[in-house]
Formats: structure tokens, sequence, C-alpha cells
């Protein structure tokens, strides 16, 4: 009977230490055996076709090939569903949060979130425009565009085509009359495009006339195809020039301009398949690359190495600036270059 005691015991024992082991081994593992990274990611809007027609799949394919596990949510486009959302990641204790800001001006919420529960967070595309906000916690980057570039650079590409193009001037006063299809209203990159694309005009010697100008909180092709035959009935002939913060409201201005036969200079930003389809095709004047596929491999770079402790950019291309941001380059695409990114 005691030798029997005594061999139960010993089971008991045994079995015990195997529930430990199993209770405190890691809840996601790699092939390997080493815990799986993990990221809580959002895109603002599924409705916006760059960031989810080419910021989102890129984020999935860049997770992918590092081996890391991205789950990306829709925030569409509300700031209290990102906060929710924010708090879900950080129950289900994911390593890394990557944001797409909703309001770039609510930046704090999500960064005193982050803060409290210790996790790092990488906002991306949409930079927070409140001060001293990234300042907040040792552990938030920044990985975007220099938002001033993309208009500066669709603005050169304007002036230049102006110039190259006297007939443009329609009414031959030697001014601009041009209309202007804004993206989010307080999206840096969207006041910073408005601002400096025209600022080329004025650097130039160039007078401009703003006809319209027209915001869109969704950046979407139809609020431009809708906006553009408005601005058709309204001013006719008077138009010289069509100025888009993004390709996808330039399409929705291509659109409107084809159901009434008229075809007016536009430019876009974004460099998508369908503005090099439209470049090459003699409706589309020129696009901004906004490289979105490298903001996301920066994204998943910076995730992965601070989630194994590195510092955020080592062993990658990337810099920071004085505010702990990556900043992606946007390249000029003309009707003479458009070909180099198909």
């Amino acid at each position: 009977m005691k030798k029997l005691l005594s061999v139960m015991l010993v089971l008991t024992m045994v079995l015990a230490i195997v529930g430990c082991a199993k209770e405190e081994g890691p809840e996601t593992t790699t092939d390997q055996g080493a815990k799986e990274i993990v990221i809580g990611a959002n895109i603002y809007n599924f409705g916006d076709n760059f960031m989810n027609g080419v910021v989102s799949p890129a984020l999935k394919e860049y997770a992918d090939a590092a081996g890391v596990k991205i789950n990306i949510v829709d925030s569409e486009n509300q700031q209290n569903k990102l906060n929710d959302q924010v708090d879900i990641f950080i129950g289900q204790g994911v390593d890394i949060l990557a944001i797409n800001l909703v309001d770039p001006a609510s930046a704090s919420t999500i960064i005193q979130k982050a803060k409290d529960a210790n996790i790092p967070l990488i906002l991306f595309n949409k930079e927070a425009t409140e001060e001293g906000a990234m300042a907040m916690y040792d552990k938030v980057w920044y990985v975007g565009t220099a938002s001033a570039d993309a208009g500066i650079i669709q603005g050169d590409m304007m002036v230049n085509d102006w110039k190259a193009n006297a007939n443009w001037d329609k009414n031959g006063d030697g001014k601009v009359q041009y209309v202007l299809l804004k993206g989010e209203p307080g999206h840096p990159d969207a006041e910073a495009r408005t601002e400096y694309s025209v600022k080329a005009f004025d650097a130039a010697g160039i007078p401009v006339e703003e006809l319209a100008m027209q915001p869109d909180p969704n950046w979407s092709t139809d609020g431009g195809n809708d906006k553009m035959a408005t601005w058709l009935a309204s001013f006719g002939d008077s138009i010289e020039l069509v100025i888009c913060n993004n390709d996808g409201m330039a399409f929705g201005a291509i659109n409107a301009m084809k159901e009434q036969g008229v075809s007016i200079p536009v430019y876009g930003v974004d460099a998508l398949e369908q503005a090099l389809n439209h470049i090459a095709d003699g409706e589309m004047n020129g696009t901004v690359l906004n490289d979105g596929k490298n903001q996301a491999k920066a994204v998943i770079d910076l995730s992965v190495n601070v989630a194994n402790g590195k510092d955020p950019i080592e062993g990658t291309s990337w810099s920071l600036d004085e505010v702990k941001a990556v900043r992606v380059p946007y390249v000029a695409v003309t009707p003479k270059n458009y070909a180099d990114f198909k």
C-alpha cells in the first residue's frame, strides 16, 4: 500500500510540473519554437484606394516575408472606432501597434494608450499634428513622407508644362485659372499639397486664379467626378488646369471630362496603376509617386527591430530625423518616365 501511494505521489508531482511548464510557455510560436511577433495595425479607411489598395497589401506582404503576424482592421474614418480598436489590440497583447491615424490632431490619445500599456507604437502615413505628441513616449516613431515635397514636385511639373504649352492659356491673359480637388481637411498631406502646388506658380512668377476648391474627406473618385461635373457646368472653358491632391480624385475628374467631351490638363499624386494608364492614354499629365510599398516596408522593418529589442533602424537603409520619423521620398511621374513605374 505504501509503495502504491509513493508511486501515485510521484506521478502527481510529474503531472504538476508538466502542467506548469505548459501554462508558462509562449502562446504563439513559430516553427522554430520562438514566440511569433504580432502587430496590431489599422487603415484609417478601407475606402481610400491608396491606403487599402497599395499600403495594406504591402504591409501583409512584408510581414509575411519577415515571418511576423499582422492583423489589419478598418477604422472607417472614425476616431472613436480607432480608439476602441487600439484598446482591443492592447487587450490581445500584441507586440507592436502600427497605427494609421484617423485624426492627426488626436495622436496623443493613441500615444498615451500605447505608453500606458508599454507597447511600442509605429504611426504611419498620417503624421501627428499636436505639438510635443511624439515626445510623450520614447517608444513611438513615424513612417511617412515630407508632406510638402509632393506639392513641390507636383507644382514644378505643372509649371514646366505650362511654360511648354502656350495653348493651355485659353484666354491669353497670362494667368492660370485652376480648380483644385483637395483631400481630407486638416490632413497634413492635403494641406501641404494644396499649398505648395500653387506656390510653385508664384515662385515662377506666373499669376494664378483659383476658380474653385473642394475638400473631400474620403479622397474619392466619386467625389472628384461629382465636383468636376459641377465645375464644368459652372465654369466651362474657363478652367485651364485641374490640380488634385491624389490620383483617386483625378480619376473622377477625368471621368467627368470624358463624359462631356472635354480635355483639360490634370495632375494627381500617388502614381497608382490606373494613373499610369491614364498618362499612357494622354488623359492625365502627371502624378507623384507616393511610395506606399516602401512606407509599408519601413513600418515592418521598424516593428521587427523594436519587438526584438533592437534600435528601430538597425540593419536597414532607413534614417530617422529629429522627430523620430522615417521619410520615404516622393518621385515625379511624367509622360516621359511613367513606364518605369508600371
